[in-house]
């Protein structure tokens, strides 16, 4: 195709800088149920769901409807000879708050209950015909896809399936009438956000604002273009706020790197003492009994629930042990790298990074859980120790590290070829 025609051709596709390479990709008008990836990375662009605001709309109000219903009742249940006791969705941080463990239950209370909350609600006022002051519309949107990382409602519900296993050896468990709407919001809730579309969203709240004539298949850098990281709209690179959402940023994150490998360097140093100071300590019969994150795992290995041993092996001494070495790794490759490597393997690194990390809280929300149920006096209580503070300060500066990382600095030195999006199909539209 000559370049006139060319030209005339990428006039009819909207072009969309990817966030996390860079690479400018012209999208052609998508169908409805269907979504374009980059043809690079593989980062989804752009979706067109089948239904973009009514879908987000009904999973929201189901999960908020569900929450309602798991908040009003009891939730698990525990019976030791013949003591029994019973907590509310709502007792947990109740507990931790009583006890002095002041930020055990704030952590509970803000990643379990008030993020996913807030952001259903959010969602709510986003899609649906409501009238808001255009301000706060904006902050909204802002607010809610940088909230998504921080809702840990999912990793809750497996904390208590873990939680489980530990105590069907001391007592009798049970179910409350809230356990069953509570895995209906965790599905309800992951699902809304999955059908609710960024760059959608932003276009239905204001048309983005004209950018330069740029070319597909390069970088927005090289073509002094930029994106803007809320509204995904394409500003000149010099433009320091954007005219859309009014977020201030820059071409590249600000010392990305100094700022990634700081959170990482204090998370390492706050990781040594959270292993060796106890997290929990078991009283029964008025001795007590000090455990240590291995100290669990062991004994779970030793009474032959091996896949929760297994499990929280994984979440609590691999991944963050791993996390720490692959975002050391990552910011090393984005310094020193010469433009002879492989950067798709580098980004898949980080999206792995970036995903996993989360579900390191896994073993702080099994403490949570352990510390509000098993209440039984001198026969048998549970509490939590200062180790699970600093485990949970560790998960979460390096979550803070890994968003401080800027992926599109391991494409810099890459040269690209123009490309055309990939366009299929959401899963389960």
């Amino acid at each position: 195709m000559c370049s006139g025609q060319q030209h005339r051709h990428e006039h009819k596709h909207e072009q969309i800088l990817c966030p996390q390479c860079d690479l400018v990709v012209s999208v052609p008008q998508l169908a409805q149920g269907t979504k374009a990836t980059c043809p690079r990375c593989h980062t989804v662009l752009i979706a067109r769901w089948r239904q973009p605001f009514y879908q987000p709309v009904a999973l929201a109000i189901s999960a908020l409807f569900m929450l309602l219903m798991a908040s009003q009742f009891t939730f698990v249940s525990m019976e030791v000879a013949g003591i029994a006791n019973n907590v509310t969705l709502m007792q947990i941080p109740t507990v931790m708050f009583s006890e002095n463990y002041v930020e055990l239950g704030a952590f509970f209370l803000l990643f379990v209950q008030i993020v996913p909350a807030f952001c259903m609600v959010a969602i709510l006022f986003l899609c649906t015909p409501i009238q808001l002051p255009r301000k706060l519309q904006i902050w909204l949107s802002r607010i809610l896809f940088q909230l998504k990382s921080w809702c840990m409602a999912e990793i809750f519900l497996a904390g208590i399936l873990v939680s489980f296993v530990k105590l069907m050896a001391y007592g009798d468990i049970g179910l409350g009438l809230s356990f069953l709407p509570y895995v209906l919001y965790c599905l309800f809730q992951i699902r809304a956000f999955q059908c609710l579309d960024r760059h959608t969203l932003w276009e239905k709240l204001e048309p983005r604002p004209n950018y330069p004539n740029i070319e597909s298949g390069q970088s927005g850098l090289k073509q002094g273009v930029r994106l803007c990281r809320s509204c995904t709209a394409i500003l000149p690179v010099d433009q320091y706020e954007c005219s859309r959402c009014e977020v201030k940023g820059h071409a590249r994150r600000p010392k990305s790197l100094q700022w990634t490998v700081s959170l990482l360097i204090t998370s390492l140093i706050l990781y040594i003492p959270a292993n060796l100071l106890p997290i929990m300590v078991t009283e029964s019969l008025g001795n007590d009994i000090y455990s240590t994150i291995m100290a669990g795992v062991i004994l779970l290995w030793e009474d032959g629930s091996y896949p929760v041993a297994m499990v929280i092996f994984i979440a609590s001494i691999m991944v963050p042990s791993l996390k720490m070495v692959a975002i050391a790794w990552l910011c090393w490759d984005a310094h020193k790298s010469n433009g002879k490597r492989d950067p798709a393997r580098m980004h898949f690194l980080y999206e792995v990074v970036e995903y996993v990390g989360r579900w390191s809280m896994i073993d702080v929300f099994v403490i949570a859980v352990l510390a509000s149920l098993v209440r039984m006096g001198r026969l048998m209580s549970i509490y939590p120790d200062f180790g699970v503070v600093l485990f949970a300060l560790v998960v979460v500066l390096t979550m803070f590290s890994a968003m401080m990382f800027d992926p599109r600095l391991t494409w810099d030195k890459c040269t690209t070829e123009d490309d055309k999006p990939t366009i299929k199909e959401p899963k389960g539209d």
